[in-house]
């Protein structure tokens, strides 16, 4: 149930609340998104709410990087130990890797311009939206957070932010992700052990392979969890400006006096 339905069809609209979150249109940098997509395909897509693509390269970049021990090949070329490198690579599959990732930067960067138009064009339209989303399993609706306080939970575990600012999709796919890849890269372990200054066992356990996934997840879960909050705060101040205009008269209106008129006057007779 919401508190919204549309009398006229606009071409476009600003935001939308659902159940499941909040989705908006707003001005983002395509620098900024292509190299997210460098950092891992799937993140750009993500912080343009372009969802199921996002999931669909993501997935396929955990796919083809574990078929191919691409992390692990990192790892060696970094230590010196190309010879080490060449070995572990799967070449049946190596080629698959690179159409695709250049796929996710070009395309993230070509959709953020277009989106860029397209949120100009919608705030100039300024078609009303809904702001409240009620149904038997959730309740959505704008207000304001904090942006510090979105960053802070991220820092503690990916997701969190996400959770906090309501975006209940994506906190569920990134802390599913974030289970997997702590328990198979033996993290917590490894951490637990690198403060008893048990270092050789600490890098025994670890598992390169997948310990090398985590920190763009745990730096992009912070960035977006940040970035959305703020335009959140901003999109619910854009609503609000829009009811309080629509609803209460200016403050620049002046009714001026005019001239008393008598009752027994003609202006007044039928």
């Amino acid at each position: 149930m919401q508190n919204f339905r549309t009398r006229y069809r606009n071409r476009r609209y600003i935001g939308h609340v659902s159940i499941l979150g909040t989705t908006q249109l707003h001005l983002r940098s395509p620098l900024t998104i292509a190299l997210w997509s460098l950092a891992f395909p799937g993140f750009g897509h993500m912080l343009m709410n372009k969802y199921l693509r996002g999931y669909a390269l993501f997935l396929w970049e955990l796919f083809i990087n574990q078929i191919t021990h691409l992390n692990l090949a990192i790892v060696y070329s970094f230590n010196g130990q190309f010879d080490a490198a060449k070995s572990v690579l799967n070449e049946r599959y190596t080629l698959l890797y690179v159409p695709v990732y250049l796929f996710a930067v070009w395309d993230s960067y070509r959709t953020t311009v277009d989106l860029n138009k397209i949120t100009l064009l919608a705030r100039r339209e300024n078609a009303p939206f809904n702001n409240f989303a009620i149904s038997a399993l959730e309740i959505n609706y704008l207000d304001k957070r904090k942006p510090w306080i979105a960053f802070v939970w991220s820092m503690t575990v990916p997701s969190l932010g996400q959770l906090y600012i309501h975006r209940i999709v994506l906190a569920i796919f990134t802390l599913s992700i974030t289970i997997v890849i702590v328990a198979l890269s033996g993290l917590i372990e490894g951490i637990h052990y690198l403060i008893l200054g048990q270092v050789a066992k600490s890098n025994s356990v670890l598992d390169p392979q997948w310990l090398l996934y985590f920190p763009s997840l745990y730096f992009y879960t912070i960035y977006d969890a940040y970035v959305n909050t703020v335009e959140n705060n901003k999109l619910f101040d854009l609503e609000q400006r829009k009811y309080l205009t629509d609803q209460f008269q200016s403050p620049s209106f002046v009714i001026h006096k005019g001239a008393k008129i008598d009752a027994n006057s003609d202006l007044c007779r039928v």
